[in-house]
């Protein structure tokens, strides 16, 4: 092709016809452009169809992730509020010393004694660029806001994660109730939300403590009261933070679940 219209330009030449060489050049020069813009057309065309197949990819990893993030959200939410109703009945049985009862209180103590914590899967969109496939502004908006808010939940439940390890845990502990905490543990499988795979059963049998326990004094010492309070406080401020962050996880898969369809 190239020698074929070289030749023409030599002929024009020859036959001295240089206005129908230069229209002729012109032409030629006008016919490469259009070729090079047709080939950057196919070209831009199939990277944006590589993109939007990547975008896809990452939509459904997205999805996946923050599907999960919601169940365990709720599972965490559902165990505080355990820990909320459990604290109110101990500081119930703390003022009102005529209905105790040595077995239940000492359930209590035990759904007291948890520390849940929301642990997400945290992706790396950011940080690798990634989010710059994402064609959704708002969607790209939610997720760069997403670290930050999750913050906000944790904050809460760290504050109860330190009282519990260097103030609750030991005081149990001296008190000579732990034992009996952790066999109502497995007897009532208070820890199955915790197993990787849900609906696993562990069982073993610590049996309670043969030491002679005065639930009485314990219920009394205002270490523990305190103890119970802010338990019930921690847990119900991260339940509210937690309400906020449950309803920008269904945001984002709302908004996900539109641009996949």
């Amino acid at each position: 092709m190239i020698k074929f219209f070289r030749k023409i330009r030599q002929k024009l030449l020859s036959e001295n016809k240089f206005s129908k060489y230069l229209l002729y050049a012109i032409g030629e020069i006008i016919l490469v452009v259009i070729g090079i813009l047709i080939a950057l057309q196919i070209n831009n065309r199939n990277e944006s169809q590589k993109e939007r197949a990547q975008e896809q990819e990452l939509l459904n990893q997205l999805q996946s992730e923050f599907q999960s993030n919601l169940q365990q959200l709720d599972e965490k939410t559902d165990i505080r509020n355990q820990m909320i109703s459990a604290s109110l009945k101990l500081l119930h049985h703390i003022d009102h010393p005529e209905t105790r009862n040595a077995d239940s209180i000492t359930k209590y103590i035990g759904l007291t004694a948890i520390n849940p914590t929301f642990d997400p899967i945290v992706n790396d969109i950011n940080s690798s660029g990634r989010i710059q496939l994402l064609q959704n502004v708002d969607l790209k908006e939610r997720l760069a806001r997403w670290t930050s808010e999750v913050i906000q939940v944790t904050e809460e439940e760290q504050t109860w994660v330190f009282i519990r390890r260097n103030e609750y845990i030991p005081m149990l502990s001296q008190k000579g109730l732990l034992r009996n905490v952790l066999n109502r543990y497995w007897k009532d499988n208070v820890l199955e939300t915790f197993h990787l795979d849900k609906g696993t059963k562990t069982e073993i049998d610590l049996g309670n403590s043969k030491k002679d326990i005065v639930l009485p004094a314990i219920l009394d010492d205002p270490l523990f009261e305190s103890s119970i309070a802010q338990c019930a406080t921690y847990a119900k401020l991260t339940n509210s933070q937690a309400v906020s962050l449950r309803q920008r996880i269904v945001e984002i898969l709302g908004l996900i679940k539109q641009d996949l369809n």
